[in-house]
């Protein structure tokens, strides 16, 4: 296949905005420019970044003939309408998530690129770590029997200290959900597509546990997630544990044994039966096809976050081109993250177990 040299705009400059503009150029992709929160900030990003053009504003980005994608990088409670946006000027969208801050919207933005006939990808790039993929196939293979229990936690420390702030900590910039719309949603999406489950409804319980704060989206969660034949899911989630940068940490539990994941040592898994244990490291030259495919770099030259935002994103590209890659986020799945943040959201309200709205069969086929 010959795939275009795809012409990308980045609105947003903050740090994910970079990881989108280094991503895009692995990808073969080149970036056009960028759109600022004010043209001045986007010029002078646009200067730091070496690009050609920082756009005063999104008409001006979505105007340029030479951009086929746009990577929307902003505060979450602009997401809908910069991709809505985008999109009905035919160019295809990758959002950061939340793809929205409600179900409804983020229903709303997945329609609108069914309509426009344009790809909506969503960045739960943590599907591209090449050992993922591992527990994933041996999951298919059924290695691991039927799963008994699935468990784990996302941990982080960045709103330890009171004085943490920022749009994200204000419900009208980052919605009515902080630490599980952040972080606990990958945990979810990824324990769902790595296990082939599906959960049906939760209950939750979420804190905010430092005081002082000027905002009040939770600062921590703990859910107790079901399937609706019965298997449990357990999930601890807070941005406020001392020393945890960011781990992302499941166990799944079958009859016949166990996989352990730790993003923050995304090299080796754990893997578990009844007559003992093993790690299993990262080896390009062993293992799944979609591990060897993934793993770019020998065994023992360690790859992480980065290296799965550029295949995440090459993986979009050659979705615009025509292929099907295995297991890119679309819209369907930002769908699913959003329905499932407001299940946490209301049970948290009512003490209750809470449906998790799973919409149709359709969008959930993949």
């Amino acid at each position: 296949m010959n795939r275009a040299r795809h012409g990308a705009v980045i609105v947003g400059t903050g740090m994910i905005a970079g990881v989108h503009a280094r991503a895009v150029h692995a990808a073969g992709g080149t970036v056009r420019g960028i759109v600022g929160s004010a043209p001045e900030r986007g010029a002078r990003a646009a200067k730091e970044w070496d690009l050609p053009h920082g756009y005063p504003d999104l008409d001006a980005a979505l105007s340029d003939e030479d951009v086929d994608v746009v990577h929307v990088c902003t505060p979450n409670s602009l997401h809908t309408a910069q991709a809505e946006a985008a999109l009905r000027a035919g160019k295809h969208v990758i959002c950061e998530k939340p793809l929205a801050t409600s179900a409804a919207d983020a229903e709303h933005l997945a329609a609108a690129a069914e309509q426009a006939g344009r790809l909506l990808a969503v960045p739960f790039v943590y599907r591209y770590h090449p050992l993922v993929r591992e527990i994933r196939a041996r999951a298919q293979d059924g290695e691991f029997g039927a799963w008994q229990l699935l468990h784990g936690s996302y941990l982080q420390d960045w709103m330890l200290d009171p004085a943490a702030d920022g749009w994200r900590t204000d419900p009208r910039a980052g919605g009515p959900s902080r630490a599980f719309a952040d972080i606990g949603s990958h945990w979810c999406d990824l324990v769902e597509w790595v296990s082939g489950v599906r959960f049906g409804e939760v209950s939750a319980v979420t804190a905010t546990t430092v005081p002082g704060r000027r905002r009040d989206t939770e600062d921590s969660a703990a859910v107790l997630l079901r399937t609706p034949d019965g298997l449990l899911g357990t999930l601890t989630v807070s941005q406020v544990s001392a020393g945890r940068k960011n781990r992302l940490w499941f166990e799944l539990d079958g009859a016949r044994g166990s996989a352990v994941f730790d993003q923050e040592q995304p090299e080796t898994v754990w893997l578990g039966t009844a007559e003992g244990a093993r790690v299993l490291a990262r080896d390009p030259g062993a293992g799944s096809p979609e591990q060897r495919r993934l793993s770019t770099l020998p065994a023992g030259h360690p790859q992480g976050f980065g290296d799965c935002f550029r295949a995440f994103v090459a993986d979009a590209y050659a979705a615009i081109d025509g292929a099907e890659p295995d297991g890119l986020p679309r819209a369907a799945d930002g769908v699913r993250s959003a329905r499932l943040v407001e299940a946490v959201l209301d049970s948290a309200r009512t003490l209750a177990w809470t449906r998790i709205d799973n919409g149709n069969a359709k969008e959930h086929a993949a």
